[in-house]
């Protein structure tokens, strides 16, 4: 009978620490954390995403001008 009275006594100390724990804020700092890194991945993400778009239309773009000035000027008679 001891055993059992000393078994639940520990479980009741268990329990009041879990519950303790459980109460403490100390770990919204990591979960708020957690929520900007989300945010800020998804944003760059998106970001990506919109250039990757882009990026043949800005290329294209660059390489009419370069070659367009490079008609212009004789080419190039050095």
């Amino acid at each position: 009978m001891k055993y059992i009275v000393a078994l639940q006594n520990k479980m009741d100390l268990l329990q009041a620490q879990a519950v303790n724990c459980l109460k403490k804020k100390e770990g919204q700092n990591t979960v708020e954390y957690l929520l900007m890194l989300g945010v800020v991945v998804g944003v760059a993400l998106a970001a990506g995403f919109a250039l990757k778009k882009m990026m043949p239309d800005l290329f294209d773009s660059m390489k009419g001008k370069i070659l367009g000035g490079i008609g212009q000027t004789g080419g190039g008679d050095y």
